[in-house]
């Protein structure tokens, strides 16, 4: 587990960008146990490519797409274990990867970026990944 102190940044920039941060179980729950509308998990990390292509990537599609999900929330993995995994069952068939991004529609994952679709992607690739996401299943602001 990371200082907080050393997370502190990471968990503010997701913030900035929109993101609701979930702590717990219970407000995991509360948040991604309604199951109408969307919602947009953003599974926070330390590493390198969360800081260079998922937290700026989101930032991006948040900017520039026309449609986006109507509610945010960020999980930070490696801090709020608890939070984490209780996200995770909500993205049954997916293996564990962070960072990591889901779009739940209706309480249905309908879009995944795994690690593997984020490390090795600049930027605006991912935001271009999450554009088509939220084009295919959010309103229009």
């Amino acid at each position: 587990m990371y200082p907080e102190e050393i997370v502190a940044p990471m968990r503010e920039e997701a913030e900035t960008i929109g993101c609701t941060q979930l702590r717990s179980a219970a407000e995991v729950e509360a948040a991604l146990g309604q199951e109408s509308g969307t919602a947009f998990v953003l599974v926070n990390s330390v590493c390198g490519c969360a800081a260079a292509n998922a937290r700026p990537g989101l930032r991006l599609a948040l900017e520039h797409g026309d449609h986006k999900p109507e509610r945010l929330y960020t999980v930070f993995a490696g801090q709020d274990s608890e939070a984490v995994q209780a996200a995770r069952r909500h993205f049954a068939g997916y293996p564990p990867s962070s960072p990591s991004m889901a779009l739940l529609k209706d309480g249905h994952v309908v879009a995944m970026l795994q690690r593997l679709d984020i490390e090795g992607y600049s930027a605006q690739q991912v935001a271009m990944k999450l554009i088509e996401a939220f084009n295919e299943h959010c309103s229009a602001d």
